[in-house]
C-alpha cells in the first residue's frame, strides 16, 4: 500500500472530516468541536485546553447555560419566522434545517432536555402556537412585530365596518319588510 492509497486511515479520515456534520453525541459546545467517535471525545476531554474552558464553565454554569440557550432560541425562531412565516409546520422539520448549518448551537448545550421541552416553552412564553398532533409537535409562529399589528388592526377594522354595513343592509331590509306589511 502506498503513502497516497484511498483506504488508507488518513484518507479515510480526511473523507470523513470533508463530509461534514458528525454524530452530534460527541460534540463539545464549549470547545465547539467536533471528534468522530467515543475514543476521540474521551482524548478531548483529557485535553489541557478542555481542561480550561470546562474551569471557566464551572466558575458559572448558569450564565452559560442561559446565554446557549437565548441563543439557541433565536436562531430557532430567526428559521421558524424566515422560512415558514406565520405557516403551522412540524417543529422537527425547523429544526432539522438548523442541524444542517454546520456551525450552530447544539441543544445539548441549553437548558432543555429535549425538542418537545423547547416547544413546550415556546408555547408558555406565548412565541408560538404550539400542537401535539399525530406526527409530532406542529408549531406556528406569533408574529408580534409592529407591522404585522398594524396590520391585523386594519383587517380587523375592514371586517367591523363590512359588519356595520351588513347589519345596517339587514336593518333597512328589516324596515321595508315593515313598511310593506303595513301598507297592506
Amino acid at each position: 500500500m502506498g503513502k497516497h492509497d484511498f483506504f488508507s486511515p488518513k484518507a479515510v479520515a480526511n473523507r470523513i472530516k470533508a463530509k461534514g456534520l458528525q454524530r452530534l453525541r460527541w460534540y463539545c459546545q464549549m470547545c465547539e468541536k467536533q471528534c468522530r467517535d467515543e475514543n476521540g471525545f474521551k482524548c478531548h476531554c483529557a485535553s489541557e485546553s478542555h481542561q480550561r474552558q470546562m474551569t471557566i464553565f464551572a466558575s458559572n454554569p448558569t450564565r452559560y447555560i442561559a446565554q446557549f440557550s437565548d441563543e439557541f432560541e433565536h436562531e430557532f425562531i430567526a428559521v421558524l419566522s424566515q422560512r415558514y412565516g406565520t405557516k403551522r409546520v412540524p417543529a422537527n422539520q425547523v429544526y432539522q434545517e438548523i442541524v444542517t448549518d454546520r456551525a450552530h448551537l447544539h441543544m445539548n448545550a441549553t437548558r432543555w432536555d429535549s425538542l418537545s421541552d423547547f416547544v413546550k416553552y415556546l408555547g408558555r412564553e406565548g412565541k408560538c402556537k404550539v400542537e401535539d398532533a399525530e406526527r409530532g409537535w406542529m408549531i406556528e409562529w406569533i408574529d408580534v412585530s409592529p407591522e404585522a399589528l398594524a396590520r391585523r388592526a386594519v383587517i380587523s377594522k375592514k371586517e367591523r365596518e363590512e359588519m356595520d354595513d351588513d347589519q345596517r343592509e339587514q336593518k333597512l331590509l328589516q324596515e321595508q319588510i315593515e313598511r310593506a306589511k303595513n301598507c297592506r
